[in-house]
């Protein structure tokens, strides 16, 4: 009988997430519309994202940046644009500011402790578990 301490133990579970650092980029002289002032940023390490203190950012340039931020901060590949693209525009048309993303740290974490799905032999993350029905 083994435990789950020792499965985790005896094989190597990790994997690295870059952290990240978002901050705002606003062109001198220009009226900005979010909100938004040159300096502001906000970091990601893993899941966790966090603000300064008496800091904000509007909910619809976050929107815009969130659905990057996860591609982010894994390894792309060397041609893909997600190793090479960092801005993204506010959503505002109107507004000039941008988000740029920045990768300050490479953090490791363990499967064990982020999920409670179990890895298995030839596990991709391609898995026959689907919630979908035809």
């Amino acid at each position: 009988h083994m435990s789950n301490k020792s499965l985790t133990t005896d094989m190597d579970d990790t994997f690295q997430l870059y952290d990240l650092k978002v901050e705002v980029v606003c062109p001198a002289g220009q009226r900005i519309m979010c909100g938004a002032k040159e300096g502001d940023y906000f970091t990601l390490e893993g899941e966790m994202l966090y603000l300064p203190p008496g800091q904000g950012i509007s909910i619809y340039s976050l929107g815009a940046v969130l659905p990057l931020l996860a591609a982010k901060q894994r390894k792309a590949a060397t041609n893909d644009w997600m190793s090479t693209d960092a801005e993204v525009a506010c959503p505002d048309p109107n507004c000039p500011s941008r988000l740029r993303i920045i990768r300050t740290g490479l953090r490791t974490f363990r499967h064990g402790e982020t999920t409670l799905v179990p890895l298995g032999p030839g596990t991709d993350g391609a898995t026959s578990q689907s919630t979908h029905s035809s």
